[in-house]
């Protein structure tokens, strides 16, 4: 998968602003049916779910303190935050509460199952919106990929290594805290990865430069070279000869 930059906001912002916000609220949907479902969380929403059985506060509100606090940590990595990171610490918080008050509680184990799939299909699918418009990773995101930028040339500055050492943290550490970790847990350690690999490539804007996120089964025409003017070439042709 091409590493994907920022593009300016104002190319195609219709399509990038919509992606942006129809993927956190999709996000925050699909983390509320799997905490409506009771099986275990993702990581960072073990930690999020910890933290607010620990002070009292809401889920959604506590989302948004840790994405706050997450992203004070990228002064240090030099990573500058876009307006998708900043639309990601709050509009997912707020999504979160929202749905979790109006969400029926399953009771039967396969309505259960159903809502944590569901949940991992829509995390997966909002992960390629929101990543794919290019306004700005979230701060999550953001943490991860400046650590390993920091790191770069070690063994532990790889992608891979960064997000599993991070990950294993909040999850311990939410655990200890009282979040929820199940069997949904590990199905969306092992399923997210495969999600994100289709659905990012699939839902981003192409880059008009490159285009480099257009879908392998899109023909994208080769630039041809523009020939030069006839008079420029005998011009050129009369200095050469001279």
């Amino acid at each position: 998968m091409a590493s994907l930059g920022n593009l300016p906001w104002r190319y195609r912002p219709a399509r990038r602003f919509t992606a942006l916000f129809v993927g956190l609220c999709l996000y925050g949907i699909g983390m509320s049916l799997m905490i409506s479902a009771k099986l275990g969380l993702d990581p960072w929403d073990v930690f999020h779910q910890g933290m607010a059985r620990l002070t009292g506060a809401s889920f959604g509100t506590v989302v948004i303190a840790v994405g706050v606090v997450v992203l004070l940590f990228w002064i240090p990595l030099r990573q500058r935050p876009g307006f998708g990171t900043i639309a990601n610490a709050i509009v997912i918080g707020v999504v979160v509460d929202a749905v979790n008050d109006v969400l029926p509680i399953p009771h039967a184990l396969w309505l259960r199952w159903a809502y944590a799939l569901v949940g991992i299909v829509a995390t997966g699918v909002a992960s390629g919106l929101y990543i794919g418009a290019r306004l700005g990773p979230g701060p999550r995101d953001g943490l991860m990929t400046g650590l390993a930028t920091k790191w770069s040339g070690r063994w532990y500055g790889q992608i891979r290594v960064v997000r599993t050492a991070i990950e294993v943290t909040v999850l311990a550490i939410g655990w200890l805290m009282g979040g929820t970790v199940g069997w949904v847990t590990l199905l969306f350690a092992v399923s997210i990865g495969p999600l994100a690999h289709v659905m990012i490539p699939l839902l981003s804007v192409p880059d008009p430069a490159t285009d480099a996120t257009v879908p392998a089964r899109v023909t994208v025409p080769a630039r041809v070279a523009v020939p030069p003017e006839p008079a420029r070439a005998v011009e050129a042709a009369e200095a050469t000869a001279a």
